[in-house]
């Protein structure tokens, strides 16, 4: 089965997107079509050989087919008007805003087109960090204690060092910094408000094991990756986690025993049924005394987290014939004709 990859979008992560888009053009050799999202929310139809990390930059991209979003699908415009464009099933690989905060979600899921990736009330759960703490609590997944500082409003006076602030809405580790005292704490809020007007706090804990857990449910199920323990200092900041390639060449599975790779399973589960379906996502979990507690959802992971999988095409494929189809509401008026039948009593 093909692919039509979609990747781009106006948010922080625009620059991740496209590099996530062109690891798996060269993961998939036999990926044909790529949609490109820009900053100013137009589409274009990027031809194969044109995906190169310059071409983007240098807004060479301005020069393609530009795309418009109708029912069913993507349209192309023509002198006969707009002609439609028969694409596969689309592939979200738009980070950050716009395509993890659920707007692609609705457009694609408005317009009745097949795609792989978070529904709207997921993208909304997991996108703030606030909320997906509260998902957690609902579905008796731990998480660590937090508090939630807006910009502007005064410093707790009871936070205990060292902390972990991260911008509530945001991925990809950018913003995210590590105090150890009250002038370091003052520091990493001013970065943190450059990217968001709300921010986390919470405790740091040292010594914590991290573990990342992808899946997906397939025709038969859930289906999981490998669970990697990936190699940090203190913290998997942006550049480990995105500069260093290396992490994603040979991925070793991680040292658990049974009942801990089992728990985290199982926490992965009730974060993602009734909710995920649909979407290719990974949790990173910490684990502290052989309890569990998720970091944070990442609901389109870099590259899809394929290096996870040891076959990710056919992840893929099991993957895309298990998609939610939308409802199909009758609307017979028949309320309407009701009332009107009334009033002609």
């Amino acid at each position: 089965m093909n692919f039509c990859i979609l990747f781009g979008g106006n948010s922080y992560e625009h620059e991740i997107s496209i590099v996530s888009a062109i690891s798996l053009k060269k993961l998939l050799p036999n990926l044909e079509h790529f949609i490109f999202l820009d900053g100013q929310g137009d589409f274009y139809l990027i031809p194969k050989d044109k995906m190169q990390s310059t071409f983007f930059s240098q807004k060479n991209y301005l020069k393609c087919t530009k795309l418009y979003l109708q029912s069913g699908g993507f349209y192309q415009k023509s002198f006969l008007g707009f002609k439609p464009l028969l694409l596969p099933t689309i592939l979200c690989l738009v980070h950050g805003g716009d395509g993890e905060d659920g707007k692609i979600a609705s457009l694609l899921d408005f317009f009745k087109i097949p795609f792989i990736g978070p529904r709207n009330s997921a993208c909304v759960l997991s996108f703030d960090k606030e909320l997906t703490k509260l998902l957690c609590y609902n579905r008796d997944v731990k998480s660590l204690p937090f508090t939630i500082l807006y910009k502007h409003e005064e410093i707790p006076s009871n936070l205990t060092f060292p902390l972990i602030i991260k911008p509530a809405r945001l991925g990809s580790s950018i913003g995210i910094s590590l105090a150890k005292n009250q002038e370091e704490l003052e520091y990493a809020l001013e970065v943190a408000f450059e990217f968001d007007e709300k921010v986390l706090i919470e405790p740091f804990i040292n010594g914590i094991k991290e573990y990342n857990l992808a899946g997906f449910k397939g025709k038969d199920g859930l289906v999981f990756s490998i669970i990697e323990e990936p190699q940090k200092k203190e913290f998997l900041d942006f550049d480990k986690k995105y500069l260093d390639f290396s992490r994603t060449k040979e991925i070793q599975k991680a040292n658990l025993t049974p009942q801990l790779e089992e728990k985290l399973k199982d926490n992965f589960a009730k974060i993602y049924n009734h909710l995920f379906e649909g979407a290719l996502i990974r949790c990173d979990f910490f684990i502290k005394d052989e309890e569990c507690y998720l970091n944070e959802i990442n609901p389109i992971p870099g590259s899809l987290a394929n290096y996870l999988f040891s076959d990710f095409k056919t992840a893929l494929e099991d993957l895309s014939k298990a998609l939610p189809k939308p409802k199909d509401i009758r609307i017979a008026y028949e309320f309407l004709h009701k009332i009107q039948f009334a009033k002609g009593k």
